[in-house]
């Protein structure tokens, strides 16, 4: 039976990073499940979903936090396997516009008021190459509980995205 560790990992960004990590997730006979890493103003950053034999756990997890002597910030978290999503239906809302402050804050209300879940959130500030100034992207994958109203979120987003300015959709 396997455990699952979530990591974060934060550290001056440089080489041998991963492959310290790996090798202690190798070492206890863990595997690299799923992560999303990224170098983010000269610094690493990283969450990962590993696996790990369930007696190795422990130690596995330790070993992970000794890696700061090296330099490398980890948190190591032990974890039961998250529950099924159940009737909540996944949808997907991308977002563009013109950047400024406040835009997640604000389609993050609106979510939130509806109980909706942001499982994954992307996001990424990029020239925009015709008008000047910056875009601002977001893509978010979202649980909605079967309660909610979906249609009345489409339409508060939609109202939200008039407000800020921006190009919301949701896939359903």
């Amino acid at each position: 039976m396997n455990t699952s560790i979530v990591l974060t990992i934060l550290a001056d960004d440089q080489p041998g990073i991963i492959q310290a990590v790996s090798s202690v997730l190798h070492k206890h006979g863990g595997s690299w499940t799923q992560s999303s890493m990224s170098s983010l103003a000269g610094q690493f950053a990283g969450i990962l979903l590993a696996s790990v034999p369930t007696g190795n756990s422990l130690s596995c997890q330790q070993e992970l936090l000794r890696l700061e002597s090296r330099g490398l910030h980890v948190i190591a978290h032990i974890c039961e396997p998250a529950p099924a999503p159940g009737e909540a239906r996944e949808c997907v809302l991308d977002l563009v516009g013109n950047d400024r402050p406040g835009i997640v804050h604000e389609i993050t209300s609106v979510l939130a008021r509806h109980r909706v879940n942001v499982r994954g959130l992307e996001t990424i500030i990029e020239a925009a190459s015709m008008a000047g100034g910056e875009l601002f992207r977001a893509r978010a994958e979202l649980l909605v509980p079967p309660a909610t109203d979906i249609d009345l979120l489409e339409s508060e987003l939609e109202n939200l995205a008039n407000d800020l300015m921006v190009d919301i959709r949701l896939e359903k």
